[in-house]
């Protein structure tokens, strides 16, 4: 299993930036341009990303105010799943994404970098929303 991990720190308290995150609506204000045709519901999110494939995602599980799990709900290129964790830090919240993936040597060459940067780019632009 290869795991890609990001965190980041917010200025929010830990039941809006939960709130934010478990509801898979939101997720397509943290995706990168390279993602189209979104559609979402409260609990699952399909889409393309571009040259490469479509996803469609579900929530598997929701610790209130802890971790939310989404997992795929069709046949993705490979086993995947994102977990996101928030923690309260005083008055501030970590939110942590990790990534985990069943890759293969030839596919961990070819997805790594991208899944790494599509995890930094969702965590940093979590920073970004009006909660």
């Amino acid at each position: 299993m290869t795991v890609f991990e990001s965190k980041i720190t917010l200025d929010q308290p830990i039941e809006k930036v939960y709130a934010f995150l478990s509801d898979l609506n939101n997720h397509e204000q943290l995706m990168p341009e390279n993602i189209y045709n979104w559609s979402s519901t409260k609990d699952e999110a399909k889409f393309t990303i571009q040259n490469m494939a479509k996803l469609s995602l579900k929530v598997s599980a929701r610790t209130q105010n802890e971790q939310i799990i989404i997992l795929p709900t069709e046949d993705a290129p490979f086993a995947i799943e994102m977990k996101w964790t928030v923690l309260q830090s005083g008055t501030e919240t970590l939110a942590t994404l990790i990534v985990s993936a069943e890759l293969n040597m030839m596919m961990k060459m070819l997805a790594s970098k991208p899944l790494q940067k599509l995890v930094d780019h969702q965590t940093s632009a979590l920073a970004k929303p009006s909660f």
